[in-house]
């Protein structure tokens, strides 16, 4: 959520970095509802004191045994006008808290301009793309001729965009997210944590998918409604929620494996072959809370413990700073992670690496306290996926594949294999 002071002064600044967003803003129609809000407000206020004192007269009137039922009719009345006044207020206040949720966050002003991905900016490309003397295959031919992928099996199960692993192919799955959990805690500081994959809308609308995405969600209609998470950034992040964090445990790193559940709505008729967009997958995802003075560099570090996995691996990626119009409606700066798939002769998105500033930290009102002022302050929140599991064994698949569709484990992997080398 945008800071409510700057609605206070600088309209303007708003409109102008919405804009860059393609997000329509009128400052005429908040500035009529903020002026409908005083109003009511003033009147509200002016009623409430107007009943106190005739309150306070009924009072000394009866002290003195006069007749009170002229002043207890006044008052009736105005408890009646005070009523529709105050349900008027939360009225409003609710219509303009809907306004501020629906907004997305503030650009960092290196963002670059654009409107959609192709105006997305590469700031890096790290290995080489491999070369095969044959025609190589991607995972869903590798996958049916290893017998390990079966997208038949998981529609019967659940329905189409699910998919049953099996053998081998499912054991590599396995060693991927192992190795990730291992290298972010060892090697980059991360504490690994586990967290409930259902969470409630109080949780979702911290990180800013509610109310903006409930159409993306799996949502379970018990009591309470309860959702399937989309990423483990909203329990994992959730941590903070109504916290004020001491600043001596700043930076707080997490890092945590979960199934993600997404619908996709919208996204029917794209990538519907293969493993690339399907209603769950794996991913190890990276969450860090930090002081706001040093989110900037947090959410480098953050990039390259991704990237860190990617080169691990030995898997050719490239680095994109996303634009305006391609940011996500909670970031305000957005680096994504594309590794090259020899199947489909492109490089795809395997991680995207985010930096929500204070944004995500007002909805939950993620604080800690600033011993300069020993005041409590609005934290930074960043995240990143490190990585998405499904599509790195997709990498590792296409990538490592020979000309007899075998698929040879990379050296990082091995450990983790129980001595296989080769799945054939």
């Amino acid at each position: 959520m945008l800071d409510p002071r700057l609605f206070r002064t600088d309209l303007e600044f708003i409109k102008e970095q919405l804009d860059r967003r393609s997000f329509v803003f009128n400052p005429e129609s908040y500035l009529k509802l903020e002026a409908r809000r005083k109003a009511v407000q003033i009147n509200t206020q002016e009623l409430q004191n107007e009943r106190n004192s005739r309150s306070k007269a009924i009072g000394q009137a009866k002290a003195k045994g006069e007749d009170v039922e002229p002043l207890l009719a006044q008052v009736q009345h105005l408890g009646d006008k005070l009523k529709a006044a105050e349900t008027e207020l939360v009225e409003i206040q609710y219509e303009m808290e809907a306004l501020m949720e629906g907004m997305p966050n503030i650009l960092d002003v290196s963002v670059p301009e654009g409107k959609s991905e192709d105006c997305n900016i590469e700031i890096d490309r790290w290995g080489v793309v491999p070369s095969f003397n044959f025609e190589p295959k991607d995972h869903v031919d590798l996958g049916a001729k290893l017998k390990g992928i079966d997208f038949e099996l998981g529609a019967k199960i659940a329905s189409s965009r699910f998919v049953v692993l099996s053998g081998p192919l499912a054991r590599l799955q396995r060693a991927i997210i192992q190795l990730m959990l291992d290298m972010h805690v060892a090697e980059h500081g991360y504490t690994e944590t586990y967290v409930p994959f259902l969470v409630n809308a109080e949780s979702l609308r911290g990180t800013g998918q509610l109310p903006k995405f409930e159409n993306d969600l799996f949502k379970a209609s018990n009591d309470p409604v309860l959702y399937l998470i989309p990423t483990a950034e909203v329990p994992v992040t959730n941590r903070v929620r109504d916290v004020i964090i001491d600043a001596k445990d700043l930076p707080l790193k997490f890092v945590c494996h979960s199934p993600c559940f997404r619908s996709e709505a919208g996204a029917y008729g794209r990538d519907v072959r293969g493993m690339i967009r399907q209603h769950q997958f794996e991913k190890v995802e990276l969450v860090q809370i930090v002081r706001p003075e040093d989110s900037a560099k947090a959410h480098e570090d953050l990039t390259v413990h991704a990237e860190n996995i990617l080169k691990k691996l030995n898997l050719p990626y490239r680095k994109m700073l996303l634009c305006a119009g391609d940011t996500g409606f909670s970031s305000s700066k957005t680096y994504d992670l594309e590794v090259w798939l020899p199947g489909q002769g492109a490089y795809r998105e395997i991680s995207s690496c985010s930096n929500f500033k204070d944004f995500q930290a007002r909805r939950l009102q993620a604080r800690w306290r600033n011993p300069e002022t020993g005041k409590p302050e609005l934290a930074h929140t960043l995240n990143g996926s490190g990585l998405a599991a499904g599509r790195t064994l997709i990498a590792v698949m296409e990538n490592f594949q020979d000309d007899q569709g075998r698929i040879h484990i990379p050296e990082a992997l091995l450990p983790y294999m129980g001595g296989l080398k080769i799945i054939e």
